[in-house]
Parts: structure tokens; sequence; C-alpha cells
């Protein structure tokens, strides 16, 4: 029992602590900064969409006001069989020569969207992003300007979590963006990034590949295979999207358990992502693998400390016990000022970790977990057959 407790204990370590310092003497002693000049090559910026009437025109015109050249752009926009208002909106805005739409009849999910967009482009940069959140009006000309540096093939931008009025929230979800955006800095400062932002991200046409039919997390696949071809996938903060803080616990949740099934999924359709070919291996299975053995790491050090009878185990149980009780009263919603920031922290780890857990049960069970834009179309659909 002794080696299940502390062999548990030190992959957690690394997993949340130990990479990170890793990383960070790599930024320190190896750093790899861009060679960065003014550049503004032209850019696509493709979306692929489904039943998203409630956001569509907002979205549309953020994207048209966005400071960039007009002549060295375009929008290209795949609706994926929707069924809503999406269409009549499209068919408006695609009077403006800068919007191009591809309306789907049937859906095909969102890979096969992204295909037809790729395959639509014409511009040297290909701009990735979702209906939902807001860019900032800089944001494609700071990506843009990264692919001066010959060696970048991918850059990706930060997601935002709050209002950009009032800035970004520290609470919750959002402390977990925090670390994360520190993980990537980090890796982008030395190296490459193991993913991007779906919300925003840019690849070089050329690099671009065919993305599975059901692939969840193209923003992993599309940019490890720009690494996968000696190309650096960097992280650029300053690039920014905007989405709420706050979706809901559930919305959230099942976000969550998509996003880390579409881990597990990442290496069935590539394989490749575990041999020496890839050369962000270290870091995919530090970053990204090693978090889904959390949870059973959790377990394993639990139900140790539950046996061993030594006062060392003794204090590790009660500080697990109090963490756990910390993570209740948080969803209870009990504690307020730096206890309750402690405690809404708890609750997060314990959320995602939960996350994980159904991730690999769905996995295993063989349960597919479809992309959101899908999810809502099920949700419109039960709406129509109760109203």
């Amino acid at each position: 029992m002794k080696w299940l407790f502390w062999g548990s204990a030190t992959i957690l370590a690394y997993t949340y602590l130990g990479y990170p310092a890793w990383l960070w003497l790599r930024k320190r002693f190896r750093p790899r900064p861009l060679h960065a000049s003014t550049y503004t090559p032209s850019v696509s910026i493709v979306m692929v969409i489904r039943n998203e009437a409630a956001v569509l025109e907002r979205k549309l015109r953020n994207l048209l006001e966005i400071n960039y050249p007009k002549d060295l752009g375009e929008i290209i926009v795949v609706s994926d069989g929707s069924i809503d208002a999406t269409g009549k909106i499209l068919n408006y805005y695609r009077a403006d020569p800068r919007v191009r739409v591809l309306l789907n009849p049937e859906s095909h999910g969102k890979a096969a969207g992204l295909n037809d967009a790729i395959a639509a482009a014409r511009c040297d940069i290909v701009v990735f992003t979702d209906a939902r959140q807001k860019i900032e009006p800089d944001a494609i000309r700071l990506l843009a300007a990264t692919f001066a540096d010959p060696q970048v093939g991918c850059a990706s931008g930060e997601l935002m979590l709050g209002d950009p009025d009032s800035g970004q929230t520290t609470r919750g979800v959002g402390l977990y963006w925090r670390i994360e955006k520190m993980v990537r800095e980090m890796e982008s400062a030395s190296g490459s990034v193991v993913g991007a932002t779906g919300a925003l991200y840019a690849v070089r046409r050329s690099l671009l590949v065919p993305v599975p039919v059901g692939t969840i997390l193209d923003d992993v696949y599309i940019p490890m295979h720009v690494a996968r071809r000696g190309f650096r996938v960097i992280f650029v903060p300053s690039a920014r999207a905007w989405d709420l803080a706050d979706q809901g616990a559930e919305h959230e949740f099942s976000r969550k358990v998509r996003t880390l099934s579409g881990n597990y999924q990442l290496v069935q359709l590539a394989p490749w992502l575990l041999d020496s070919s890839n050369p962000l291996r270290f870091e995919f299975i530090s970053h990204k693998l090693l978090r889904l053995f959390a949870p059973f790491s959790l377990a394993m050090c639990f139900c140790a400390s539950l046996v061993l009878s030594q006062s060392v185990y003794r204090v590790a149980l009660a500080l697990q016990l109090a963490f756990y009780a910390l993570s209740v009263l948080a969803m209870m919603k009990l504690l307020t000022g730096p206890l309750g920031r402690v405690a809404e922290a708890a609750q997060t780890f314990v959320v995602l970790n939960s996350a994980a857990l159904v991730a690999f049960i769905k996995f295993a069970s063989g349960r597919k977990v479809a992309w959101a834009g899908q999810a809502r179309t099920e949700n419109t659909r039960t709406s129509v057959r109760l109203g």
C-alpha cells in the first residue's frame, strides 16, 4: 500500500507541479524567442456553425470590424445542417464580398465542415474561430504577424473568461484557465504548445491536413500535425477572444467531459502521438494524458491513506478530507472571502477530475461525445416537441 500511495502522489505532484517546474527551467535556460516583424499575410477566417442564430449576427459584425486590411481577408462560414434562422442571417451577410457562405443542408459534424472550409480557403493563413466568443479588434493582426518567423506554423490566441469591459474573472474555472495560460506560455517560450485555443487559432494553409470525421479536438489534432512537420506551435496571449465566465455548471461540466474525451480519441486517431515521430511526445503525455490519469491517482491515494496507519498517512488523509470538504462547501456557496476563493479552487479541481472520470467511462463504454453544435440541435428539437 505504501508504494501505491507514494506512486500515485508522485504522479499527481509531477502532473500539477513537476511539469510546470520543468517548463520554467526550460524557458529560463533554453528560450526560443520569435523572430517577429511587421507582417500582414492574407487571412481566411473560417467558422463552422450549427443553429447559432442567437449569436451569429453579433459574431459576424465582430469579424467584419476587426483591425485588418479588408483586401487581405475573407470570412468563410459553413452552416452544418442548421434548422434555425442561421441560414437567413447568412444569406443577408453574404452580400458583403468578404463573406463566403457554405450551406450544408445535412449535418456531417464540425470536422467535415472544417474540411469544406479549408478546401474553400484562398489565403495564406487560415484562422479558426467559433460563433460564441468575441474577438478583440487587434487579435487577428497579432496572430498573423507571428508568421513572419518562418519556423511558426500555428499561432494560438488566448480565451478570456469574463466580460471584455470589466475584465477576466479569477473565480472558479477562471482560475483553472489562468494556470493553463501559464503552462502554455512556458511551452511556447521554449518550444511549442500542445494544442491551441479552439476559439481562436491560426495555421499556415500549406500545413493543414484533412480532419478525420468525428474529431472532437481539431484544435489539438491540427497543431500536432503542424509540429510533426517541424514547425512551431506558439501561444500569443495578447490575441484574445472573450467568452462568458459562467455558462452554468451543467454546461461547463459537459464541455470539459467532451474535451477530455477528445484526448482519448486523439490517441486512437493519431497513434503516432505516442511514438518518436512526434516531437512533442513528452509534452503531450505530460500536459494531456497524465491529467486523464489524475482521478485514478487521487482515488488510490485516498484508499491507501485509509488503510495505512502511520502518522504521515493519517495527516495525508486529514488533508484530503479537508480539501474535499472545502469543495463541497464551495458547491453549497457557504464560504466567502479568501477561504471562499480557496474553496472554489478546490471545487474546480474536483469537478475537472470528475469530468476526467466520466470521460474515461464514456471512452471505455464506446459512447460517442457530440460537438456542441449537435448537442444544441438536440435541445432545439426537444423544445420544438415540447412546445
